[in-house]
C-alpha cells in the first residue's frame, strides 16, 4: 500500500505486484493435465507387509565391531564363572534339559544394566526383538524365570567379580588408591507407603493370613475337583508368601524399635513394612520420607572406579565410613591415602576407628560442623562463636588431628574432589535406571547394586585399561562413543 492509497483509504489488492498470467500459459497448463489423465493413475511402490522372505544373515554380521554388546561379552568372557558351571546337573546322558550358560545371563543383565532395563521380563522380550540381544543369547532362548533367579541367587558372585576386577586394576597400576569419595544415595524400594504397620495390626494380619491359608487347605481336601488343581496350588502359594511376609515383618520390628529407642523416640511407634521387611522409611533427597534402601559406592578420584559397594536399611550414613574403608582394604591389598566424605560421615567413632584400623596411613576429609552455640541468659551476647578448628575438650588424637587438618585451604580444595568424583557416579547410576529397586529383600538389593557397580566399571575399565579387555585400543574407542 503506497502513501496515496493510505491516505484515500482505498485498500491495495495483496497481489498486485505480481506479473499477470498470460492466457496461453493457462491454455497449456489444461492440456498438460488433460494429458496426464489420459495416461492413466501413477505407478507406485506399495508395502506388501504379507510376503514371506527368506534372508540368509547371521548374528554376527548384525552388530558392528565397535557395539557395545560386544565390549560386554568380551568382558564377561574373562571371568571367572566356574562355580556356577560346576554345579549344572545336565552332564552327559543324564536326563534332564540342558542349561543356559551362565556366561549369556549375565551379559544380559549387564548389557541391560547399562541400557537401563532392570526387568527380567522386558530382558526377554529385548532377547526376542533387539538385535543387541539377541546376539549376546547367540540363538538360546532366555526367559525371564532364568533370568531373574540369576541375579536374585548370584549376589556373592558378583561381589566376587567386583573385588577381582579392582584387584587387578589396582595391581595393573590402572587406578590409584591416593583419594577414595564415599557416598551414600537413597533409593527407592519396591514396597508401598501403606504396607507399613505396628506390632499389633501385624500380629492381626498374621494370624488372619493363616486362617486363609487354612481354609485353602481344606477347601481343596473337601472338594479337589472345584478347580483346577494349578489355579489351587497358586491360591495356597500367594497366601502362605503372604503369611511369610508378614512374619518377616515381625521378626525386623525388635531392629526397628531399637533404632527408635536411639533416636529418642517412642519405639512402641515403630512399623515394618508386609511386603518388603528389610525396607526403611528414609528421608529422601527431595525432602520427604518414604521406603528406601541407602546404597554406599566408594569410587577413586582420580580414575572415577568403584571400589566398594555396600546397602543398608539404615537413613543415616555416620555408621558407614570405617566399615567401607575396610572393605576396600580387603578387596584391593591396599590403604588409600585419603578418604573424602560429606558432613553426614564423620562421627568421632568413626574417625578413631579409621585411624586404628589404618594405624594413621589414612586421612579423613570431611567438613567439621558448626559448634553448637550454649544458650545464654544475656540479650547482648556478641562474643564470636568457638573456633570449630581448635582441639575441644574431650577430642581424642585422631580427632584433633581431623580438626586440625581440616583448617587449611589446600585440603579443603583437596575436599572439592569428593562431589566431582561421588556425584558424578551417583548421577550416572540414576541415569542407567537405579530410582527404584526392582526387587524386594536385602539380599537381592545388594546383587542389583552390584550389578550397577560392575557396568559402570566396565565402562570404566574401556577406557583406563582396555588392554584388560582383550581389545586393545578399540575397547578405549567404544567407550569414548559412548560416554
Amino acid at each position: 500500500m503506497n502513501e496515496t492509497e493510505r491516505h484515500n483509504g482505498s485498500p491495495a489488492s495483496l497481489f498486485d505486484e505480481l506479473p499477470a498470467v498470460e492466457e496461453q500459459q493457462v491454455i497449456a497448463a489444461k492440456q498438460a493435465r488433460a494429458a496426464s489423465r489420459r495416461q492413466g493413475p501413477p505407478r507406485l511402490l506399495q508395502p506388501n507387509r504379507g510376503q514371506i522372505e527368506l534372508r540368509a544373515s547371521d548374528l554376527e554380521s548384525l552388530l558392528g565391531e565397535d557395539h557395545r554388546a560386544r565390549l560386554v561379552w568380551g568382558y564377561v568372557e574373562r571371568q571367572d564363572l566356574s562355580r556356577l558351571i560346576e554345579s549344572i546337573k545336565a552332564r552327559g546322558s543324564n536326563a534332564g534339559r540342558s542349561a543356559i550358560d551362565p556366561r549369556i545371563l549375565f551379559a544380559l543383565w549387564l548389557y541391560a544394566t547399562l541400557d537401563a532395563v532392570g526387568s527380567g521380563r522386558e530382558i526377554a522380550r529385548l532377547t526376542r526383538e533387539s538385535d543387541a540381544y539377541r546376539w549376546i543369547c547367540g540363538g538360546v532362548s532366555v526367559n525371564y524365570h532364568a533370568l531373574n533367579d540369576f541375579r536374585s541367587r548370584n549376589e556373592s558372585l558378583m561381589d566376587e567379580v567386583l573385588t577381582a576386577n579392582v584387584a587387578a586394576l589396582a595391581s595393573a597400576g590402572a587406578i590409584s588408591l591416593e583419594r577414595v569419595a564415599q557416598d551414600g544415595m537413597r533409593v527407592r524400594a519396591d514396597a508401598g507407603a501403606a504396607s507399613f504397620r505396628r506390632q499389633a495390626s501385624l500380629e492381626q494380619h498374621l494370624a488372619e493370613a493363616g486362617e486363609l491359608v487354612d481354609d485353602i487347605k481344606k477347601r481343596a481336601a473337601a472338594d479337589p475337583a472345584a478347580a483346577s488343581r494349578r489355579a489351587q496350588a497358586a491360591r495356597e502359594r500367594a497366601a502362605q508368601q503372604r503369611e511369610e511376609c508378614i512374619r518377616a515383618a515381625l521378626e525386623q520390628l525388635p531392629q526397628v524399635q531399637a533404632a527408635k529407642r536411639r533416636n529418642g523416640e517412642k519405639p512402641e511407634q515403630a512399623r515394618a513394612s508386609t511386603t518388603d521387611a528389610d525396607a526403611r522409611v528414609m528421608k529422601m533427597g527431595d525432602g520427604g520420607y518414604r521406603p528406601a534402601f541407602n546404597v554406599q559406592l566408594a569410587t577413586t578420584c582420580e580414575d572415577q572406579v568403584i571400589v566398594g559397594v555396600e546397602v543398608s536399611n539404615t537413613g543415616s550414613d555416620m555408621a558407614q565410613m570405617a566399615p567401607m574403608l575396610e572393605q576396600v582394604i580387603e578387596r584391593t591389598g591396599t590403604v588409600p591415602g585419603q578418604w573424602l566424605v560429606d558432613g553426614g560421615f564423620p562421627a568421632h567413632e568413626q574417625i578413631e576407628a579409621v585411624h586404628a584400623h589404618t594405624k594413621g596411613q589414612t586421612e579423613v576429609i570431611a567438613p567439621v560442623p558448626e559448634p553448637r552455640r550454649k544458650a545464654d541468659k544475656r540479650d547482648d551476647d556478641t562474643r564470636p562463636p568457638p573456633d570449630k578448628y581448635r582441639r575441644k575438650e574431650g577430642d581424642s588424637e585422631p580427632v584433633a588431628q581431623w580438626r586440625a587438618r581440616m583448617a587449611g585451604d589446600e585440603i579443603k580444595d583437596v575436599y572439592k574432589q569428593r562431589a566431582a568424583t561421588a556425584e558424578c557416579v551417583n548421577a550416572l547410576a540414576r541415569n542407567r535406571g537405579l530410582q527404584r529397586m526392582p526387587v524386594r529383600g536385602l539380599r537381592k538389593v545388594r546383587a542389583v547394586a552390584y550389578l550397577y557397580a560392575l557396568a559402570h566399571n566396565l565402562m570404566r575399565m574401556a577406557k583406563i585399561a582396555p588392554q584388560m579387555l582383550g581389545r586393545g585400543s578399540g575397547a578405549s574407542k567404544i567407550a569414548a562413543a559412548l560416554a
